[in-house]
């Protein structure tokens, strides 16, 4: 029965472990105007203002996010609002709306490290001991993504 026992469940830990990280960028992002989630396409965003996606689309923002469109769309028409993010409907094909950033989402971008590492260094972080934790999150991923696309 100690298989029962919350503290055993794997499930619970990240729950928690995540639900902490979340508390902890919170002044941080803030400060950026932005909630967590936000903080993710942002991330994305700026990932694909490098080496944008063939198709920069709700459905490859949904697909690299683990997020489906109904949650995705709210949150990006607040970003839009917000002058961070720009919607435009495809050309090619009306169901699909393209995103990009805007000169505002860019220029946010600036300000992200210096909050980060005041971050990471609040909480007495050594990223380098984050590197094996990672890898195993995404080897679990992985694994999780397969089994529930079987």
């Amino acid at each position: 029965m100690d298989d029962l026992k919350l503290d055993r469940q794997l499930c619970f830990k990240l729950y928690a472990a995540s639900r902490q990280v979340v508390r902890a960028y919170k002044p941080m992002l803030d400060g950026l105007q932005l909630t967590y989630p936000q903080y993710l396409v942002m991330l994305v965003l700026w990932e694909w203002d490098e080496s944008a996606p063939a198709q920069p689309t709700v459905k490859a923002l949904g697909e690299r996010l683990l997020l489906d469109s109904g949650t995705l769309t709210p949150l990006l028409k607040r970003l839009q609002s917000a002058g961070l993010v720009e919607r435009r409907r495809s050309a090619a094909d009306e169901r699909e709306m393209h995103l990009y950033l805007s000169e505002q989402g860019r220029a946010l971008r600036s300000r992200v490290p210096m909050l980060k590492q005041q971050l990471l260094c609040e909480q007495g972080v050594d990223t380098r001991q984050l590197e094996p934790l990672r890898s195993q999150l995404d080897a679990l991923l992985l694994r999780l993504g397969e089994r529930l696309s079987e």
